[in-house]
């Protein structure tokens, strides 16, 4: 992550906060909250890993290859199962993007100094975009449309589009220190 330290580890303890909270949706009684927990959980988890500032933590160029890794094989999984659903198309994005950028920081030359200039220019552009929009989309839809029922902390559905939320804006926050 590049930018203020502050605002890294701002962006750190908002995506593992996310992660965690996504593990605590495996343990819903609604499947529909148990399906997509997990991977929110990875995209929560790997945006803290991959936003810790590089003046605390550098990674060797390995790492970014295996991040590279994981969230392109995410991301084909995210295109399989959008043939049942198009909630997954904003999953396989979401992975798309955070391959994307491991793969941006694994071919730069300088990848340890962590400077923006990463990346398809084009592709940052479409990327920031979708996000933006998503994000504007997503907070739209958190203001309830009647009275919420009580439920436990894994079956809220306000809280996991409150999650989907901050990793979309932290989404935003990488993308544009690309």
């Amino acid at each position: 992550m590049h930018g203020p330290l502050s605002a890294a580890w701002l962006l750190v303890a908002l995506c593992a906060a996310t992660g965690a909270y996504c593990l605590l949706r495996l343990r819903s009684d609604v499947e529909e909250q148990r399906r997509t927990a997990g991977g929110e959980a990875l995209m929560g988890f790997g945006m803290a890993l991959m936003a810790v500032p590089a003046a605390v933590l550098t990674p060797p160029h390995w790492a970014w290859l295996l991040y590279a890794t994981v969230f392109g094989a995410a991301a084909l999984r995210a295109l399989w199962a959008s043939r049942t659903g198009t909630h997954h198309l904003h999953h396989l994005v979401g992975t798309f993007a955070m391959a994307y950028m491991a793969v941006a920081m694994a071919v730069r030359p300088d990848a340890h100094a962590h400077h923006g200039g990463a990346g398809a220019p084009a592709l940052t552009g479409a990327l920031l975009l979708y996000f933006t929009v998503y994000v504007l989309w997503s907070g739209a839809r958190l203001v309830p449309a009647g009275p919420v029922a009580a439920a436990g902390w894994g079956d809220r559905p306000e809280l996991a589009r409150a999650c989907r939320l901050s990793m979309g804006i932290g989404m935003l926050a990488m993308l544009l220190t690309m």
